[in-house]
């Protein structure tokens, strides 16, 4: 095709073209330097802040992010994400949760956001739930656990890092969670969930999540839970596992193999609740890991319960491979993200019933070739 360029209609029609382009790039650009303007100007005000507070200062510079972060973690203050009175731009939040909004639509996003969520268990399962649940707009979250970080929870756990060992693993989480989401509403409480006093921990939510590895405690907040008809989702045993092809979420009445999963089922039915409950556990049947076992000179000091945080806590460290614990989490956060915004999993399958689905799909397959082809198929 020829282009006559001395006409004076093909000319008109290039310099159109020309000027739109011309006019689409300068509106990009500019666009791009406002938000880019306002996320300097959001830093700035955010420095001042934290400038603001009482604390030793040797400087008359507002202090860099590094250096809050540094001072927080030596000295445990809780000085970053503590925007008290300062208003995070919504369209920065909204540019930070555009694929969810893609996902999820406005209205599904105005309930992910509304939405109020406990997580009784900071560890490798609750830690991952936590972050994912606030990088896709939860804004209200409470944390739950009387446990500290340590060398051997540096495995599994979302946050954690060397400098957190000796801390209360949800002010871990906290401080992780205002970084990444600067609006988020967090309440971490480095104390043990109790049925007697649960009421204060629990009532106010809309989903609770339960990631709790000792199960007397982990019953008493599903049967609580359950009775007071508030939403609650459990994790299973994620210890002594190692293929994530076999994580399944289903109600705790359709489990198998989990040993856990069973002992809660079980001692579950003798307090009334059968079913009700959605869980993510695993089909992975436990092989020959165990305990590792406590040195001797343990054992000369007494009885080893003694060396319980709590009764009927463990004394002793469970092997747990690393991803398995944080792929459950994913599935807890997933799961919940779904419900609240109105669009859940459709029927997850269960496990017991899939040996029998297979079956008849691959009846209905044959059924479906013999018309086609017109003969008997074997």
């Amino acid at each position: 095709m020829n282009i006559d360029f001395h006409n004076h209609r093909t000319q008109l029609v290039l310099t159109a073209l020309a000027a739109s382009a011309a006019t689409a790039g300068l509106l990009s650009a500019y666009t791009t330097h406002a938000r880019q303007a306002k996320r300097i100007e959001l830093d700035r005000e955010v420095r001042r802040a934290l400038a603001s507070k009482p604390g030793p200062s040797t400087s008359s510079e507002p202090p860099s992010p590094h250096d809050i972060e540094v001072r927080e973690r030596r000295t445990g203050t809780e000085q970053i994400g503590r925007h008290v009175g300062l208003e995070y731009d919504e369209e920065l939040v909204r540019e930070q949760l555009a694929r969810n909004y893609v996902f999820f639509g406005e209205e599904g996003m105005a309930k992910i956001r509304n939405g109020r969520v406990v997580i009784v268990g900071c560890g490798g399962v609750g830690s991952w739930a936590a972050v994912m649940l606030v990088r896709s707009g939860i804004t209200n979250i409470r944390l739950v656990d009387f446990d500290y970080v340590t060398l051997s929870s540096l495995n599994r756990h979302a946050t954690a890092t060397l400098a957190d060992v000796g801390t209360p693993k949800v002010k871990c989480i906290e401080r992780t969670l205002n970084q990444i989401c600067r609006w988020v509403q967090v309440d971490a409480r480095v104390e043990i969930w109790r049925k007697e006093s649960g009421s204060d921990l629990l009532d106010d939510a809309d989903w609770v999540i339960d990631a709790i590895d000792n199960i007397t405690t982990k019953v008493d907040l599903l049967k609580y839970c359950h009775d007071k008809g508030i939403k609650v989702f459990s994790s299973m045993g994620a210890g002594a596992k190692q293929d994530p092809t076999r994580i399944q979420i289903s109600d705790i009445s359709f489990t198998m193999y989990d040993p856990l999963a069973r002992s809660v089922r079980r001692r579950l039915r003798l307090l009334g609740v059968g079913s009700g409950i959605p869980v993510v556990y695993s089909t992975e049947v436990p092989g020959d890991v165990k305990l590792l076992p406590l040195p001797e000179e343990e054992f000369q000091k007494g009885d080893v319960k003694e060396l319980g945080v709590f009764d009927d806590f463990r004394v002793r460290i469970l092997p747990v491979l690393g991803p398995l614990p944080s792929i459950f989490g994913l599935n807890i956060a997933t799961y919940i993200l779904c419900e609240l915004a109105g669009k859940p999993i459709s029927n997850p399958l269960p496990v017991k019933g899939r040996k029998k689905l297979y079956e008849r799909i691959y009846r209905d397959l044959l059924h479906r070739e013999q018309k086609l082809l017109g003969e008997t198929l074997k």
